[in-house]
């Protein structure tokens, strides 16, 4: 992949966003069985990871230990992951006529990182320009109210670092996410994840199928 401070809308690359307990791994099981199903091949990943060396530095991020990083650390973390993932595996596939689905991309780190951890948008942007160069031409965003969101999440046996902060900080992330998509409504498709998963997964396949129908 060439280096470039622009950032290119890749058409088959589809990210899934939103905030913790939205459902995104359901969805993304449901959008890759509609995909192949039509006989295209398709990549399912996820972020922070994606690749080995990029699952090492997801292991660092979400670890709670007694040296934790820093929003900066944080930041810089994900990003290193990310230009990992996206010259290991996105820009490959996608070079290759497939489509990707991921489990969030660079969004997440502008709400996460930029709006709910303090850190600036020029400073996030920069990264994304430098390291990066590519966006989703479609990205879901499952919107789910902070307290349900919580609440589903609370289940699993082990949450991680970041699943351990308050309700605020996912307030924030929550209410970043919703800007992006207002910012950005040629991109985002908000799914209203309060619903059953049936329902919410049937939701993000009939926005993927009417992108798809828009290209051609």
């Amino acid at each position: 992949m060439t280096r470039s401070h622009a950032i290119a809308s890749a058409s088959r690359f589809v990210s899934l966003e939103g905030g913790e307990g939205a459902g995104k791994s359901t969805v993304l099981g449901a959008l890759a069985q509609a995909l192949r199903d039509t006989g295209e091949r398709v990549v399912c990943t996820r972020e922070p990871g994606g690749t080995p060396l990029a699952e090492e530095m997801r292991r660092l991020l979400l670890s709670a230990g007694d040296d934790l990083p820093t929003a900066e650390t944080e930041l810089l973390l994900m990003f290193a992951s990310r230009a990992q993932h996206v010259q290991r595996v996105i820009a490959p596939a996608l070079a290759a006529g497939g489509w990707v689905l991921s489990d969030r991309f660079t969004d997440a780190s502008h709400v996460y990182q930029g709006a709910a951890r303090g850190i600036d948008s020029d400073t996030v942007t920069a990264l994304e320009q430098r390291f990066v160069g590519i966006k989703p031409g479609l990205t879901l965003l499952l919107d789910v109210p902070v307290g349900i969101g919580r609440a589903r999440a609370s289940g699993r046996s082990h949450p991680d670092r970041i699943e351990g902060e308050q309700d605020g900080f996912f307030e924030s992330v929550r209410q970043a996410y919703l800007a992006r998509a207002a910012s950005e409504p040629q991109r985002f498709r908000i799914i209203d994840a309060t619903r059953p998963p049936a329902e919410v997964a049937e939701a993000a396949v009939a926005a993927l199928n009417a992108y798809i129908a828009a290209l051609e």
